[in-house]
């Protein structure tokens, strides 16, 4: 059975790549051009420290997925794309909520699957921004469980 643990230096490459393969495979409202310029963000984010970064690793111990937290918000989680639909996404999901009980995160709204998968997870909209983080009209859900 996949473990959940803290992150190395040594998983960032690999947890950088799960994320690349995530986001072609389901944020299809992004082009090529606007993913590769987010890749250096996702790299400096992973090596700064600023979130608290949890992997989900299989049972041979490579990484499948991750997420990263800023305190009770998560920030990040992405999956495998040949590891979507086993379960994975709710295991990150129920270690956030153990840790931290009420839990907030921003989705893309262009991003059904996601958005349906953090409702079956009990969340609850509460927001919505026309724009996202880099001020690029892709719409954000503000989205939370309280615990």
């Amino acid at each position: 059975m996949p473990t959940i643990r803290r992150d190395t230096p040594a998983d960032h490459p690999a947890l950088h790549a799960i994320w690349r393969r995530s986001v072609e495979a389901t944020h299809h409202f992004l082009t090529m051009p606007e993913i590769d310029a987010l890749a250096p963000l996702v790299e400096q984010l992973l090596g700064s420290g600023a979130l608290t970064v949890w992997v989900l690793v299989s049972e041979e111990g490579e990484p499948i997925g991750w997420m990263g937290m800023d305190g009770a918000k998560l920030e990040a989680l992405f999956l495998d794309p040949d590891r979507r639909r086993q379960g994975h996404g709710r295991r990150l999901m129920g270690h956030a909520i153990r840790l931290h009980g009420t839990v907030m995160l921003d989705v893309n709204e262009q991003n059904p699957d996601a958005v349906r998968f953090y409702e079956a997870m009990g969340f609850t909209v509460t927001g919505r921004s026309p724009l996202d983080g880099q001020g690029k009209p892709f719409p954000l859900l503000q989205m939370w469980r309280k615990g």
